[in-house]
């Protein structure tokens, strides 16, 4: 039980230093340096090294060390396939199912965007962007839901990529952020739903450009539409016959 405790303690601490960039994509650390840093033996330094490679943090080079990952289009693409698989039909449910103080913290984390946004601060309100979207995982009532999105969010933040102060303004994030919280605070789950879906097809599509490198990766601006076509539909099941035409 020890030894699982401290390994779980490592892992969120070696996590939470690579998302907050003090280990910064590229470089490489030793697990002996690892654990004199975190004051533990290597033995859970390496358990929670494994973990971290699993979910795409870090790679493993023999004899070498812990490398942090960079960030490719194809990173980009995949986890944002599966965003979109999981976070717009979460808004649609928000929208028809979330309760009124869930609804509420969904509206006041927008606020707390946009007070971010006069106060210049890249780090709250990255914050904040974080929390808005867990809010709005939260009315499905599914843990595993919430952690998988914030999994994905962090395998892309982690390494350094971001559209903030370099394809746009944390205000043009904020307010792409505004209409879905209305189609939320509306209770219109189709909006909800196509909103969120544009949030997150702008996001990917700015991100895979940054990182695309010059003369070896093209960017398809349709990437995502065979995606959406048979993404799930709010108020249609997979199995209903489809509409007459």
């Amino acid at each position: 039980m020890v030894r699982v405790s401290t390994t779980d303690r490592v892992f969120a601490s070696l996590r939470e230093s690579i998302v907050a960039g003090e280990f910064p994509a590229g470089s490489l650390h030793s697990i002996y340096r690892l654990a004199d840093l975190l004051e533990v033996s290597r033995t859970p330094v390496r358990e929670a090294v494994l973990r971290l490679a699993d979910i795409g943090l870090v790679t493993i080079e023999r004899n070498r060390g812990v490398r942090i990952r960079g960030v490719s289009v194809a990173d980009v693409r995949e986890v944002f396939e599966l965003r979109l698989m999981i976070e717009v039909p979460a808004a649609a449910y928000a929208a028809a199912h979330a309760d009124a103080g869930t609804v509420a913290a969904i509206e006041s984390e927008l606020e707390a965007m946009r007070t971010s946004v006069g106060l210049d601060d890249e780090a709250e309100f990255t914050a904040h962007d974080r929390l808005l979207h867990q809010a709005i995982g939260a009315a499905t009532g599914n843990a595993r839901l919430q952690a998988e999105v914030a999994t994905l969010r962090d395998s892309i933040q982690a390494r350094g990529a971001s559209t903030i102060s370099r394809s746009r303004a944390m205000a043009d994030v904020a307010e792409e952020h505004a209409p879905i919280v209305a189609a939320i605070s509306t209770r219109d789950p189709r909006a909800a739903a196509a909103h969120m879906e544009e949030h997150l097809v702008h996001t990917a599509t700015l991100l895979m450009e940054q990182v695309a490198v010059e003369g070896v990766d093209v960017v398809d601006p349709g990437w995502s539409r065979g995606l959406q076509e048979h993404l799930y539909v709010p108020g249609r099941s997979a199995s209903d016959p489809p509409t007459p035409q």
